[in-house]
């Protein structure tokens, strides 16, 4: 009898379960960048916005003092001027359909299982912003872009936030990925979010460079510090695809045996997709944050 394929949600739960169990996450981490210190972060509704790609690993980075919750913090830091709202292309909202989030105060989504107790206690309240919802919909309107109110903030999405933003003072609006459109679409929906940059918008999108949680989950199980040669590879060839603005290259990356291998399911790579299509070629390319948690890459990319 053929084994039964394990749900998004089911993997989630085991991983929770494992990170319970191990001694410690095995974490291979780089120093991360301080470009610039928090003292220059200033209010400019002129100034454009860079974009940024987070990835966000475990839950547990929620509450952890780590490497990657660390370098969240100083993701937010490092800006130089203070966005006027946020814009979110989070792995965990994939779904067939391109909607927004359309509500005045969204709700904090739990969506994951076996964790400890706290990390079901967090809220992260920021407000949402129904008119950047409506704005962001008509650059989408080719899509059919629509706002909904059944979703709101999701672990991908507040996260990372909570220390990038921890007053949650800024207004965040969730986009959502429609897992029935070919790589080249997430692109190229990026693209069309561009012009928000000028008008004070942080783009900033939420998932892994690899990940294939059951590797992940059978080395936190064994306790193996190993990253797999198929890991490294994928990200180096990510890497320089970034540094050379190859967006041809991030959208076909996944159709040989190691970008499968990296991604059994696709919903964490493509909002690095949503993002390189909103950078510009003049932008540049820098990692904040890289290394990996396990056999997850938690690289972070900004444009400009």
């Amino acid at each position: 009898m053929r084994e039964r394929e394990l749900t998004r949600r089911e993997l989630l739960e085991l991983f929770g379960s494992a990170v319970a169990l191990a001694p410690a996450l095995a974490c291979k981490a780089a120093p991360v960048s301080k470009d610039k210190p928090m003292s220059e972060t200033t209010t400019n509704d002129a100034a454009r916005m860079p974009v940024i790609f987070v990835g966000h690993g475990s839950p547990m980075n929620a509450v952890l003092d780590n490497a990657w919750s660390r370098g969240f913090a100083q993701l937010g830091d490092a800006l130089a001027h203070t966005p006027k709202a946020i814009l979110a292309v989070s792995a965990h909202w994939y779904v067939p359909g391109t909607f927004l989030t359309g509500n005045a105060q969204p709700k904090t989504i739990h969506d994951f299982g076996g964790f400890p107790r706290e990390l079901y206690e967090i809220q992260y309240p920021a407000r949402g912003h129904v008119d950047l919802a409506k704005r962001v919909s008509s650059l989408l309107s080719s899509r059919a872009a629509s706002l909904r109110e059944d979703w709101g903030y999701d672990h991908g999405t507040w996260q990372v936030l909570r220390h990038m933003r921890p007053q949650a003072d800024l207004p965040v609006i969730q986009l959502s990925i429609d897992h029935r459109l070919p790589p080249a679409e997430h692109v190229a929906i990026g693209r069309a979010l561009t012009p928000l940059r000028d008008e004070g918008v942080l783009i900033v999108g939420s998932g892994n460079i690899v990940h294939n949680l059951r590797h992940a989950i059978r080395g936190l199980s064994t306790g193996s510090t190993e990253i797999p040669p198929w890991a490294e590879a994928f990200d180096v060839h990510v890497q320089n695809a970034l540094e050379q603005h190859d967006n041809d290259y991030l959208a076909r990356a996944l159709s040989d045996d190691t970008g499968r291998m990296a991604h059994p399911t696709p919903d964490h790579y493509y909002p690095l997709l949503y993002t390189a299509g909103a950078a510009s070629r003049d932008d540049a390319v820098s990692f904040p944050i890289v290394g990996f948690d396990s056999s997850i890459s938690m690289r972070s990319v900004r444009w400009g």
